[in-house]
């Protein structure tokens, strides 16, 4: 019998007894008068006091807070009932029976127990502090059944999110004095659940290698024990689905429907099966593209320019939402506040041709109301609305949201950006929320490698992205290797005295021994002030001044005089500035676009040398996607040129000079092309360089995993003007002079190389066996760079 029942028959038991008396005595009814519904008998008896009993931590008076009847009430069945189901909703009681005494009420409680701690075991592949901070149960909360199965399934979601889906979770109950428990989790993690396979159905254009490029997730594989990409996730399912789309979209199938993705676990809840439907449909070209403007003064020819697109192409979904956002951009630069693009396709379903029209008219005339920040703790509000392109009371445009998410993003202090527009207070108004989840700015790092330049190296490193908030950026690293070591510190404020000015300031130390490259080593320490502005989002210029005391030493007795009459220190005063042009899609793996950059150096505001040193750099990236289909391949094409013009007075110094070989001329070592002396062979650089590389790179047909790309590449150089004014000084005998060697023809490298993305670092090799050279020049066949930070 259950506790209700108990209840409900310690109440009304006199009232049967009373009711089958009078059924004893009563005359037999009439069977032939039809029966009336039953009538609940009346209460019986009033309430003259209310008795709780086994409470311990609870108050009486909390107890009666939850009873639908006090004294002076009847004893009424359908209120005890209410009351009993009341108080074991409250979550306070193990058990609660409510019985009758003459005219008392006994409530009798017994209290769910006191959790004192809650435990893991066995919990290795999530931390506790991953697992504990949104289970119900918790140090001094009510102990319940039903809550510890709630924080049994809750930590059960957390391993199969993290891609353990034969884990298992027991909670364990150790029960201690004064009705309190220690509750611990005994947990099996269990292996990974990985992707065993992968097919696609419905496919006809592309194959199964291709279109498995496409998604994120892969098939179980050993090399991938770095990766993620083998386990399986919904939302991981769900965003494959939409890669696929996409993808058939760009190559022109405007009428495909991924009509499901389906994931199926194994029997024994170790792997995944993924399988994807595709309804590919017909593949459609470019046919007439019009763009339409009903804006006042503004003629649709005058937009041609921006589309990405032409008549005959393949339809690419992509290149129609770029085009539609570069109009819109393109109108408001030319002063239209409030803009509207709507692009319309008409498909001739017969031809396999789709006609777009690109309706240009005036938006709604919504202005920002507010712009409200949500989610930085630490970061400054300043810092974030300082990389706002719209402020509140102006006209809201969707281009200068896109750009300040990218600027909020490109911070790196904020794990996800998000913004959001909503309904002001009339509706001419919008309000724009931000919501950012900060993340840590700070970095201790360590790391060790090998580079041809550097020999061996061991790093170690402090930095600071954002002091306490402000954007200000702080930094210490020391690097010790065979032929450079270093120490620098750097202290940055990308906004002095809130204005579009970048200060900051550099320290170092650097000592570089060649190890036979070169016949001498070379120590500089000295200090560099630096600032700088943005004249928009793609030109900027930077001022700096240095300070930098140099010494030669460790001259070989076996150096070009050129060299050793250069022994010891020299103090350099210069001033520089460098202006930069960039329209890269990315600063940090730009695939389109191109950069351009000015620099002039002055030394001569005291110090021992003077000169002017001018030196201009460009690089131009070539997508190759629309041609062989992967974004991956893309063509650079860079130069760079050089002059130094000495002035009257000061020395004249080798190390000031030009030099030729290593990172600017593949297949020659560092300083090995280009002007030399003519009996000791030692480098002795120039007064005008000039060097132009061409670079394919190319996906490498393996696993995109394994995050290789290979190149080829084709660098060309010159380096002229060796001589020193009155020779340097240099002499061989009392009749004879020094002797440089040099040649305007220029050097050829050519080769190829490889860059893996690994989670140790990058990895640079270089193969250069073609060469084209002169007497003198040394060549190094085979570059390697590898670098780590942990």
């Amino acid at each position: 019998m259950t506790r209700a029942a108990r209840l409900v028959a310690a109440c009304l038991l006199p009232m049967l007894v009373h009711n089958a008396a009078t059924a004893q005595t009563s005359p037999p009814r009439r069977t032939d008068v039809p029966r009336q519904a039953a009538r609940p008998a009346p209460p019986s008896g009033t309430i003259q006091d209310i008795r709780v009993e086994g409470n311990q931590r609870i108050e009486t008076g909390t107890i009666l807070s939850y009873l639908l009847v006090q004294p002076g009430d009847a004893f009424d069945r359908d209120r005890l009932d209410r009351s009993l189901k009341t108080l074991y909703a409250t979550g306070l009681f193990q058990d609660v029976q409510l019985n009758r005494s003459g005219n008392t009420l006994l409530v009798k409680v017994v209290e769910n127990p006191i959790v004192n701690q809650i435990a893991f075991e066995g919990n290795h592949k999530l931390t506790d502090e991953q697992l504990r901070p949104d289970l119900q149960l918790r140090s001094r909360a009510v102990f319940t059944p039903a809550r510890a199965e709630a924080d049994r399934q809750h930590i059960l979601d957390l391993y199969a999110k993290a891609g353990y889906y034969d884990a298992t979770v027991e909670p364990k109950i150790i029960r201690l004095p004064d009705n309190r428990v220690n509750v611990v989790f005994q947990i099996t993690d269990g292996s990974a659940t990985l992707i065993s396979k992968i097919v696609f159905t419905g496919n006809k254009a592309f194959s199964e290698s291709r279109l498995s490029e496409v998604i994120n997730s892969r098939e179980q594989r050993w090399w991938r024990f770095l990766s993620s990409s083998d386990e399986y996730a919904p939302e991981k399912l769900a965003y494959d689905k939409e890669l696929l789309r996409r993808f058939y979209l760009k190559q022109g199938y405007a009428d495909v429907q991924i009509t499901s993705a389906t994931a199926e676990l194994s029997p024994d809840r170790k792997s995944f099966f993924l399988s994807f439907t595709i309804n590919e449909g017909e593949r459609y070209r470019i046919g007439k593209v019009t763009i339409n403007s009903q804006l006042r003064n503004l003629a649709g020819d005058q937009l041609r320019d921006v589309l990405q697109m032409q008549e005959g192409d393949w339809y690419d979904g992509d290149a129609v939402g770029r085009t539609a956002d570069l109009i819109e951009q393109e109108v408001h630069n030319r002063g239209y506040a409030f803009v509207e693009v709507q692009p319309r396709v008409e498909r001739d379903t017969k031809n396999h041709i789709i006609n777009l029209t690109f309706d240009v008219g005036e938006g709604p005339r919504v202005y920002v109301e507010r712009i409200d920040i949500v989610g930085n703790t630490r970061t400054k509000d300043k810092v974030i609305r300082r990389e706002f392109q719209l402020a509140e009371g102006d006209a809201y445009n969707a281009d200068a949201i896109r750009r300040t998410k990218t600027r909020l993003t490109d911070l790196g202090y904020f794990q996800n950006v998000d913004i959001q527009t909503s309904p002001g207070s009339a509706p001419d108004k919008a309000i724009v929320t931000t919501t950012v989840a900060e993340k840590s700015t700070g970095e201790l790092t360590f790391g060790g490698g090998y580079s041809t330049d550097a020999g061996a190296l061991l790093d170690i490193g402090l930095s600071e992205r954002n002091i306490v908030g402000t954007g200000i950026a702080a930094s210490i690293n020391g690097t010790l290797a065979q032929k450079r070591s270093s120490i620098q510190g750097s202290i940055t404020d990308p906004y002095f005295l809130d204005r579009n000015l970048v200060a900051g300031l550099d320290v170092f130390f650097i000592q570089t021994n060649y190890l036979g490259t070169e016949p001498y080593d070379e120590r500089r320490q000295g200090f560099s002030p630096r600032i700088g502005y943005a004249f928009n989002d793609h030109l900027r210029q930077v001022w700096s001044y240095s300070l930098v005391n140099r010494t030669v030493f460790d001259v070989s007795d076996y150096a070009s005089p050129f060299i050793t009459n250069e022994a010891g220190t020299t103090l350099l005063s210069q001033l520089s500035q460098v202006l930069t042009l960039d329209y890269r899609d990315s600063r940090v793996d730009p695939h389109k676009g191109y950069i351009v950059e000015a620099g002039a150096d002055f030394a001569g505001l005291g110090g021992d040398v003077n000169f002017l040193r001018g030196n201009m750099n460009g690089a131009y990236y070539f997508p190759l996607e629309k041609y062989l289909g992967n974004p991956d391949w893309v063509l650079k094409v860079s130069g760079s040129v050089g002059y130094l013009d000495l002035l009257p007075g000061g020395r004249e110094m080798i190390i000031d000079r030009f030099f030729l070989g290593g990172d600017n001329l593949r297949g020659f070592q560092t300083g090995g092309a280009g002007p030399h002396d003519e009996i000791s062979g030692d480098p002795v650089g120039g007064r005008f360089i000039w060097t132009q590389s061409t670079e394919l790179r190319y996906p490498l047909p393996v696993s995109p995993d394994l995050g290789l790309t290979g190149r080829v590449f084709v660098d060309v150089g010159g380096l002229t003007q060796a001589g020193f004014r009155n020779n340097g000084g240099c002499v061989v005998s009392s009749t004879q002079n020094c002797v440089i060697l040099q040649s305007g023809t220029p050097r050829v490298g050519a080769g190829f190389g490889i860059s893996w993305k690994t989670a140790f670092g990058l990895i640079n090799v270089d193969l250069t066996p073609f060469v084209y050279k002169q007497p003198g020049d040394q060549t190094q066949v085979f570059r390697f760079g590898f670098g780590t930070r942990f």
